[in-house]
């Protein structure tokens, strides 16, 4: 059929038009009943609703009147009459004289307009005698009132209030006249109001069901029409759709064969070229994911000018070394050295990676990793890198058992451990280097104390240390002990450093009680009470041996016995090697 032979855009524009026409058709019959309805509920909430309410609040009116009035009256009857409060009572009178007529001719004119509107199929005829019905009673009413009103007023006059109390019970009498009759309009208004909503309701119901009508025909009309055109179609779709499916799915070597010579065989051909490539791509990336951190590179590509311009950001570095790498190597073959080195960066890196930190390169046998924006929010960097560290000391037992295994010894020459430093402050990222090479990187000082703090470890017998901005960041969410106040190589202003004990609540009874005496033996150091903090870091050593901190701390207390420091110390220490 020629139907068939048409190029697939034909198809698709032939498919689309046929269903936008049996679309506007749609559209248009629900356009005019809906209108319909529109025009009758914009009576009935614009006119039947609000003439009826017209008319219970001058009915209402009334009764206020009727009140009124016997206030004034009861204001001129009192033994000492008040002129200034009997004018005010019948200014009130009057104003709601004026309101209950008020009331009711708005009532007529509502109803009025629905008599005139000719797009409403209402019931004229009966809205004509509700108009003359209460243009009759209004004025029956106003008549007998205001004849009633002024004979009051003269037997008031003339303290007659015998004939007062006679003239207001044939008052009360007209008003209920005047309520019965006005009951009985509001029960007819309102009977013309259900009228209107079954009206309402009636076309909102025929425009559901003649919309639904038409739009049900018009899906089966359009769904024939589509399912006769796209028979040819589907088939090299589906296959195209699996086809994407498997590459989706991560599995790039499926391929299509379609025999058709439409745009679908040229789609085939064209995803069996991208499915190549993309294998391609694939093992581009493992290679180079191997060199670059994965989030750099994406954070990279989705965020270009991070590597262009550079940033200033709050970061927090981190080094992390390995103890007795020197001596543990001279033993070794190279590719002994070389096993050992990538089985120990691949136990340290995974807790980097897994606390959602950036590797930023490996220098010799040390690690540098940060954390920061955009890679992660900016309350995070500080808790994750102590994380990330604490799980990386806790693989050292298994990497020590390890390491003979991989060289094939009974033992190893020298124990390995780790030294981590941390520090966090603001630091410039960006791509670095020259036009050949450039590499994603980050500088500043914080970096600098980061690689110092890793060395200071040497010092103190610690694993991780830390700076003061990054133990303010971490706060209570792991244990921490102050160490000392400490101007690394570099520095000329002194700062606290702290040890990450552990994650929070996890400290062991001897390690609170290490904490605790070690606080006040840094206390009592550094206000030159040297025998009291001699003695409460041994008390740190008793209950935990070999405690590097104190004694570090117990070695400086005897050098300040021999050589004591001058009047201006202010308790830090000064290291002048790197």
């Amino acid at each position: 059929m020629p139907l068939f032979n048409q190029s697939i855009r034909r198809k698709i524009v032939g498919i689309a038009l046929g269903l936008i026409v049996l679309m506007l058709v749609t559209s248009i019959l629900s356009m005019v009943m809906s209108s319909q309805v529109g025009v009758l509920l914009d009576e009935l909430t614009n006119r039947y609703i609000p003439a009826y309410s017209h008319l219970a609040r001058a009915n209402i009116r009334s009764l206020e009147r009727a009140l009124a009035l016997r206030r004034m009256v009861m204001t001129r009857m009192g033994t000492a009459s008040d002129e200034e409060a009997y004018a005010a009572r019948l200014r009130d009178f009057e104003a709601l004289d004026r309101k209950f007529e008020e009331e009711a001719e708005t009532a007529r004119k509502l109803i009025n307009a629905i008599i005139d509107d000719p797009r409403t199929s209402s019931d004229n005829a009966a809205l004509a005698r509700l108009d003359v019905r209460i243009e009759s009673a209004v004025t029956e009413l106003r008549r007998n009132l205001d004849e009633g009103n002024t004979k009051l007023l003269k037997q008031i006059e003339a303290k007659d209030m015998a004939e007062a109390r006679g003239t207001l019970e044939q008052l009360d009498s007209m008003r209920d006249a005047f309520n019965r009759k006005v009951d009985a309009i509001r029960g007819d208004m309102l009977t013309q109001v259900f009228f209107s909503t079954s009206q309402v309701i009636s076309r909102q119901y025929q425009a559901i069901i003649v919309s639904g009508v038409v739009t049900l025909l018009a899906a089966v009309l359009g769904f024939a029409f589509a399912l006769l055109v796209s028979s040819g179609i589907t088939r090299p779709v589906r296959l195209l759709l699996a086809g994407t499916r498997e590459v989706e799915a991560g599995r790039f070597d499926k391929t299509i064969t379609v025999s058709t010579q439409d745009e679908i065989g040229e789609l085939a051909a064209a995803f069996n070229r991208m499915t190549e490539q993309l294998r391609h791509n694939e093992r581009i990336r493992e290679t180079f994911g191997r060199y670059i951190d994965p989030k750099v590179v994406q954070g990279l590509i989705d965020r270009p000018e991070v590597a262009i311009d550079g940033q200033r950001r709050i970061m927090t570095i981190m080094f992390c070394d390995m103890s007795g790498f020197t001596a543990m190597s001279e033993g070794m073959t190279p590719r002994g050295l070389v096993r050992v080195m990538n089985h120990y960066f691949t136990m340290m890196s995974g807790p980097i990676r897994s606390n959602r930190g950036i590797i930023d390169k490996y220098i010799g046998d040390a690690i540098m990793a940060y954390w920061g924006p955009p890679f992660i929010e900016e309350d995070e960097p500080a808790l994750l890198a102590g994380l990330a560290a604490i799980d990386m000391a806790d693989q050292v037992p298994a990497l020590q058992k390890q390491l003979p295994d991989l060289l094939g010894i009974r033992a190893m020459p020298a124990l390995c451990d780790l030294r981590i430093g941390i520090a966090t402050g603001e630091v410039l990222t960006g791509s670095i280097g020259s036009e050949l090479m450039m590499s994603f990187t980050v500088m500043g000082d914080a970096v600098n104390l980061a690689s110092r703090l890793e060395a200071v470890n040497k010092t103190y017998g610690t694993r991780i240390l830390i700076s003061q901005a990054t133990a303010d960041a971490i706060g209570s969410q792991l244990e921490l002990r102050e160490v000392d106040r400490l101007a690394v190589a570099g520095q000329s202003a002194p700062q606290t450093i702290f040890e990450v004990m552990g994650r929070a609540g996890a400290l062991t009874a001897p390690h609170e009680s290490l904490r605790s005496h070690y606080a006040g033996g840094l206390a009592a150091y550094r206000a030159r009470r040297f025998d009291e903090a001699r003695a409460a870091f041994n008390g740190a050593l008793e209950a935990v041996p070999g405690d590097g901190p104190s004694r570090a701390l117990l070695a400086r207390i005897a050098q300040f016995e021999a050589n004591p420091p001058g009047e201006g110390w202010d308790g830090a220490w000064r290291l002048e090697q790197k």
